[in-house]
């Protein structure tokens, strides 16, 4: 298998986060397959519809030099879900997106975790001054991380796609 090369590779103190490999996919095709994918545009039930999600989040990568982290328990090696910065073409603006891809991932701090990593990579690394995350109207749990991560809503910003959303710009740099 070819392997996405030189990408960064972010530890916390449970978590490895990492670019994504093959090896994810069946995690991934679980995940967007169940009823858990509806706020990305789930469950993805037609023939090649997760293969084809999948490819995006590995080939944002390749595209933009970064992309999603698939987070990992740190001990097992389990993938978790992915987080982190994502901009693909015809994006408005930088976001920092998060799913977690089994319920026993969830109340457990692992998206916190993850998300406040990965925003300081992209302020770090990326040189980001700004990101936001686009969150779908009636998905609490992340409207909740978000404000947890000190994101706050902008009524103003523009979001992608037709459908509605809701924007929450981060805190990024020394406000973070």
């Amino acid at each position: 298998m070819i392997r996405l090369a030189d990408t960064p590779l972010i530890a916390t103190e449970r978590l490895v986060l990492r670019a994504p490999q093959a090896r994810d996919w069946p995690a991934w095709r679980d995940f967007a397959t169940s009823e858990r994918a509806r706020w990305i545009g789930g469950p993805m039930v037609e023939p090649g519809q997760a293969w084809r999600a999948f490819g995006h989040i590995v080939g944002h990568w390749v595209l933009r030099g970064f992309g999603s982290f698939v987070v990992t328990d740190r001990d097992s090696g389990a993938p978790l879900g992915s987080v982190g910065p994502w901009f693909p073409d015809g994006w408005p603006e930088h976001e920092l997106g998060w799913t977690l891809w089994t319920a026993e991932a969830e109340g457990r701090g692992i998206a916190h975790e993850a998300a406040l990593a990965t925003r300081d990579f992209a302020a770090r690394e990326l040189g980001w001054t700004s990101a936001v995350s686009y969150i779908l109207p009636g998905n609490t749990r992340s409207a909740a991380l978000a404000e947890r991560l000190g994101a706050q809503r902008d009524p103003d910003a523009a979001h992608p796609g037709k459908e509605p959303c809701l924007v929450y710009r981060h805190p990024m740099g020394a406000a973070a």
